[in-house]
C-alpha cells in the first residue's frame, strides 16, 4: 500500500511539473532570478488639434523578449505606474510583426495573456518600495504609451538610477527608450519644454553621452501619415537627442540593437529577436 501510495505521490508531482512547463513557467530550483518588466499604464495618447490615439503596448515587443526571458530561466515581475492591467496596442496585433505567422502570433498571445500579473501589476510605489536588489535586469517594451506616463516620471527615474549605479542590464525597444528620459532630476520640467516646441535641456541625465537607439523619426512619420491629420506632441528621436543621447539608426524597420554598457536600445517592432539576444548575452555574463 505504501508502494502504491508513492507512486501515486509522484504522478500527481511529475503531472504538475509538466502542467507548470506547459504554462511557460520555470521551476524555482532553475530560475536564473528576476527581471523587472516596465510597462504603461495608460491606454489613449494626447496628440495636437486635441486629438487622441488608442495606444498601449505592441504585442511582439512585449511578447517575443518576455518569452525568450523566461525560457532561457528568468521570471518576470510585472510593473505599471498605477498597478494595473496593460493594454495592448490592437494596431501590434497583427501577423507582420511575427515574421508573417499567424501561429506564431497567436502563440505569444497566449503566453502574454498567461503572464502572472499581467492583470494586476505591481505599481511602482511597490516595486520601490519591496526594494530594487533582487533584479538581475530591467525591460521597458514599446508602443507609443510609454510617452504618457514613462517618459515623465520620477519614479522611474528612481527604478533605472538603481540598475545604472549597479551596471545591470537596462533594455527598451521602440518606443520604450522614452522612458530613459526620466533619468534626470527634472523629467516634467524637460517634457514640458519638447511639447512647447522649445529647445529642451536635460538636467543631471544618468545616460546623457551614451550610444542609443529609438523609433527614428522616419518611422515616426510613417506612423503620423496614418493619422487623421493630427501628429504626436514631439518626436522621440529628437528629444532624445536634445538629451544628450548619441543616437544611431539603421533604414526604416530594419533590425537595429544598440549597446553601450549596461544599455541595451532597439529601434523598432522588428528589432524584438535582436533585443532579446543582447539582453540574455548580459544577463547571463553577470551571473557566470
Amino acid at each position: 500500500m505504501k508502494k502504491a501510495s508513492t507512486i501515486l505521490s509522484l504522478a500527481v508531482a511529475m503531472s504538475s511539473a509538466q502542467l507548470a512547463f506547459a504554462n511557460n513557467d520555470t521551476p524555482p530550483e532553475y530560475s536564473k532570478g528576476e527581471v523587472l518588466v516596465l510597462l504603461s499604464s495608460e491606454n489613449v495618447m494626447q496628440l495636437t488639434e486635441g486629438k487622441t490615439e488608442p495606444t498601449g503596448y505592441y504585442l511582439n515587443e512585449f511578447g517575443v523578449p518576455a518569452k525568450a526571458l523566461m525560457d532561457a530561466g528568468y521570471k518576470l515581475v510585472l510593473a505599471t505606474p498605477k498597478g494595473n492591467a496593460p493594454s495592448v496596442d490592437n494596431k501590434s496585433v497583427i501577423p507582420q510583426y511575427f515574421d508573417g505567422g499567424e501561429a506564431q502570433m497567436r502563440e505569444i498571445q497566449s503566453f502574454v495573456a498567461s503572464l502572472e500579473g499581467i492583470d494586476d501589476t505591481l505599481s511602482l510605489s511597490e516595486v520601490i518600495a519591496q526594494g530594487l536588489g533582487e533584479y538581475e535586469g530591467v525591460f521597458i517594451p514599446g508602443g507609443h504609451a510609454p510617452l504618457i506616463d514613462l517618459a515623465n516620471n520620477p519614479q522611474v527615474g528612481e527604478i533605472l538610477s538603481h540598475f545604472h549605479n549597479e551596471g545591470k542590464p537596462t533594455a527598451a525597444i521602440c518606443h520604450g527608450p522614452i522612458a530613459l528620459l526620466s533619468g534626470q532630476s527634472n523629467p516634467q520640467t524637460f517634457e514640458l519644454a519638447l511639447k512647447s516646441g522649445e529647445q529642451a535641456t536635460s538636467d543631471s541625465w544618468i545616460y546623457e553621452g551614451y550610444k542609443m537607439t529609438i523609433f527614428s523619426t522616419p518611422e515616426e512619420a510613417y506612423f503620423e501619415s496614418t493619422l487623421d491629420d493630427t501628429s504626436l506632441l514631439y518626436y522621440p528621436a529628437d528629444a532624445m537627442a536634445q538629451a544628450g543621447g548619441k543616437m544611431e539608426y539603421k533604414e526604416m524597420w530594419a533590425p537595429n540593437v544598440v549597446v553601450d554598457r549596461e544599455l541595451i536600445t532597439g529601434q523598432n517592432p522588428f528589432s524584438d529577436e535582436l533585443l532579446a539576444e543582447k539582453l540574455l548575452q548580459q544577463l547571463n555574463s553577470q551571473s557566470n
